[in-house]
């Protein structure tokens, strides 16, 4: 599945980037990851599968998944889903639950889309369910990851997926807290990442993002095949992109 998601990817989107400074810490084999983000588009679980397979490959994932959509993409229940039913008071213990499980064998990742629901990555506060909140006591030694998903239009017709990890947070920190001040610390963590990348996104240069994978260029078509016959014709290099990659400096020219 991860292979046939980045195939997905490839096709659909021009790019999926990591920012240079948002690149995940090493972490030991018996670590237990909490990595928790936005939630911004239906494009997330992809995303986060791809992360998971590129960034971490040698570890077990999991994730929370809408009772409701698991029931209809039952294949994610073999990635490492498990049912949350978000419309009752069940689903939190169902959460707690099945988090309590997964992270009581070291060395494994919870993913979790911590605002539980579809949001704007502009949105501000980022209003994230309190559950993410109970988990430093269940997984007193687990470390808490922000990353940061956006999603923006540059100069392909493609969109350019972009992504950045935050500074990890041992449960042991936010066990001190209580839990309303560890809700908002682990909120204002992810904020701080959020802004941190969206004035990355904004600045629109490839060369603050490592490329984890590489979409289809140009618009494709009859379009693209005029440009290549003229191309040819004037013996010039056909470029399908709008701006050509300089692939070795990481910077477009």
């Amino acid at each position: 599945m991860a292979a046939y998601f980045d195939r997905f990817v490839r096709r659909h989107m021009n790019a999926l980037r990591l920012a240079r400074w948002g690149v995940p810490a090493e972490f030991g084999e018996q670590a237990t990851l909490v990595v928790y983000c936005n939630h911004p588009a239906w494009w997330d679980a992809a995303i986060l599968i791809l992360l998971g397979r590129r960034l971490f490959p040698d570890r077990e994932c999991f994730a929370p998944f809408d009772a409701a959509m698991l029931e209809k993409y039952g294949i994610f229940r073999r990635m490492g889903a498990f049912p949350v039913d978000l419309e009752s008071r069940r689903g939190a213990v169902q959460f707690l639950s099945a988090s309590r499980a997964v992270l009581s064998v070291p060395g494994r990742t919870l993913w979790v889309t911590a605002q539980g629901r579809f949001a704007d990555v502009r949105a501000r506060p980022l209003g994230l369910r309190p559950g993410i909140a109970h988990l430093p006591e269940i997984a007193p030694e687990a470390l808490f990851v922000p990353l940061a998903l956006d999603y923006a239009f540059w100069e392909e017709r493609g969109a350019e997926a972009c992504c950045a990890f935050g500074t990890p947070i041992p449960a042991a920190e936010l066990r001190a807290l209580p839990r309303p001040e560890r809700l908002a610390r682990l909120e204002a963590a992810l904020t701080g990442t959020l802004d941190r990348l969206a004035a990355d996104v904004i600045a629109r240069d490839p060369a603050r993002f490592e490329t984890l994978v590489s979409g289809r260029r140009g618009v494709g078509g009859i379009y693209d095949g005029w440009r290549r016959l003229g191309a040819a014709l004037t013996g010039r290099r056909f470029e399908a992109g709008h701006r050509r990659d300089d692939i070795e400096g990481g910077r477009e020219t």
